[in-house]
């Protein structure tokens, strides 16, 4: 997916900043594909080239204006028909898997202290969609067409995490094996 179908998604309901957008991004999108506030920038900038957006002028007293950004037509019609192509899957980027082919009785230690704090982390997240399901997708009998589509990737994301989480217990314990196994060496 290119970051474009992401930022336009981002802009279906509203029309927003770059400021605002990379903001929102952070808290919605952000959690399943990942842009520097640069790269939304440098993105929003081709996407007005092309039309996809426009782009107006907002005077603020005290402050610089700003420029806000909006889907024209043929940025829907662009959105629209990405999403009938084919989508491709990711494969994950993570350090901590390619150091686990690395595991030696001397870093195990670390290394199940590296999958404590990454469980931490997931945990943290966790609640944080929790709250986001919750808060916004409850009752999902009541929920529009499209934010139908927002809580299924929600519970995807909420999915993966549980799953994760019982990945690092697998691993805690194999790895708190291996360190008993050398503290009665």
């Amino acid at each position: 997916m290119a970051l474009a179908h992401a930022i336009m998604t981002a802009l279906i309901d509203n029309d927003l900043s770059g400021y605002e957008l990379a903001k929102d991004f952070e808290a919605s999108l952000g959690f399943f594909w990942r842009a520097s506030h640069q790269q939304i920038y440098q993105e929003l900038h081709k996407l007005a080239d092309k039309q996809w957006l426009n782009k107006r002028e907002v005077s603020q007293s005290g402050k610089p204006n700003k420029i806000v950004y909006g889907l024209t037509r043929s940025g829907r019609d662009a959105l629209a028909s990405w999403v009938f192509e084919s989508s491709k899957m990711q494969p994950a980027k993570d350090e901590l898997l390619i150091k686990l082919y690395n595991l030696s009785e001397e870093n195990s230690q670390h290394l199940a202290a590296e999958v404590a704090e990454r469980r931490q982390q997931t945990m943290r997240m966790l609640y944080l969609y929790e709250k986001i399901r919750m808060r916004h997708y409850a009752d999902t009998a009541a929920l529009g067409v499209r934010h139908k589509g927002v809580y299924l990737a929600l519970r995807a994301g909420i999915s993966q995490g549980e799953q994760f989480l019982a990945w690092c217990d697998e691993a805690q314990a194999m790895l708190s094996a291996l360190q008993d196994k050398r503290g009665a060496s």
